[in-house]
């Protein structure tokens, strides 16, 4: 699993564009496999990926197993979500993809205050 850098990038935008959730329970918010299918139905997978930290070259890239790491619900960014992937990718040594999303976190808590 590689860091998908586009997704970093479509993060850092819509948190500067203030498009961010800090109090949400990530297993609630995250997208549902019939949330993912209907942005799939409207868009390519280059918009499905833009919401994932990772990506797993040994998967299709026209496939949901080529990404991983999601952070959002296809409208905004969920601090839940971010610390989700900050956890699991640190539980499977994926280094880089973890400190992009201790990035994106530091990056809402600086935004809302938020000192830990």
């Amino acid at each position: 699993m590689k860091l998908n850098q586009t997704a970093v990038t479509h993060a850092k935008q819509l948190i500067k564009d203030g498009k961010y959730v800090v109090h949400s329970e990530w297993s609630e918010a995250q997208p549902s496999a019939d949330a993912e299918n209907k942005l799939l139905e409207n868009n390519d997978w280059s918009d499905y990926s833009a919401w994932h930290l990772g990506v797993d070259a040994k998967e299709d890239k026209d496939t949901k197993g080529h990404y991983g790491f999601p952070f959002g619900d296809f409208k905004k960014v969920h601090r839940s979500g971010v610390i989700a992937a900050k956890q699991r990718a640190a539980q499977n040594g994926y280094d880089e993809i973890e400190k992009a999303a201790d990035g994106l976190l530091e990056m809402i808590n600086e935004r809302e205050g938020i000192t830990t």
